[in-house]
C-alpha cells in the first residue's frame, strides 16, 4: 500500500500502457496499468508490480467500477448532474458514500465524505499538449492511495466518454 499523502500519476494520451506513480520526492511508489484505448480498464500496481486495484465501466454502463485484485467491487463511481458543476458519487459499499465536486472549468477537484469533510483532493496539473497528469493529496483514513488513482481515472474516463458520445451525435 502507497504511504504518502501526496501522489503524482498520468494519463498516456492514447490510455494505453503503463505509467508511473510518484511520490512528492519524486520517488516511484507504484504504476498504473492502462489496458487499451478500446476497453477503458485499468490496473494500479504497488512498487512490487502486485496488482492492488483496478477499474473498469461496468458493461454497456457509464458507472465506473472499482474493484479489488480478486476483481471483488469494492465501490462504484457514478456522474450526477449538475448546472455549471461537475459533481460525482463514489459509492463504497460498507464504508459510506463521497461526493467528488469541481467548478465547471475548474481542474481541481474535492472529494467530500458524508459530513462534508473534504478527504482529498485532486487536480489536472498538465495536459495541453502532453498526456494528462494529476497531483492527488488523500487524507482519507477510509479511502487508499491506490482506489482513489482509480477513482480519478473513472472520472477521467466518464469525461472522455461523454466527449465522445457528444461529438458522435453532432
Amino acid at each position: 500500500m502507497m504511504e504518502t499523502n501526496e501522489l503524482y500519476f498520468s494519463d498516456n494520451f492514447f490510455s494505453a500502457g503503463m505509467t508511473q506513480i510518484f511520490n512528492s520526492n519524486k520517488e516511484e511508489v507504484g504504476k498504473l496499468d492502462l489496458k487499451s484505448a478500446f476497453s477503458s480498464k485499468m490496473d494500479v500496481l504497488n512498487a512490487a508490480g502486485e496488482v492492488i486495484i483496478r477499474g473498469g465501466f461496468r458493461f454497456f454502463s457509464a458507472k465506473w467500477s472499482v474493484t479489488d485484485k480478486e476483481d471483488n467491487e469494492i465501490g462504484l463511481l457514478r456522474q450526477r448532474f449538475a448546472f455549471f458543476a461537475k459533481r460525482y458519487e463514489y459509492e463504497v459499499y460498507d464504508r459510506g458514500v463521497y461526493r467528488i465536486e469541481s467548478e465547471s472549468f475548474s481542474k481541481e477537484y474535492r472529494v467530500l465524505d458524508g459530513d462534508d469533510t473534504v478527504v482529498a483532493h485532486f487536480e489536472k496539473i498538465s495536459g495541453f499538449f502532453e498526456s494528462p497528469a494529476y497531483k492527488l493529496e488523500n487524507n482519507s483514513d477510509v479511502l487508499s492511495n491506490e482506489e482513489l488513482i482509480a477513482v480519478v481515472m473513472g472520472i477521467t474516463m466518464i469525461m472522455k466518454q461523454n466527449a465522445s458520445a457528444t461529438s458522435a451525435t453532432t
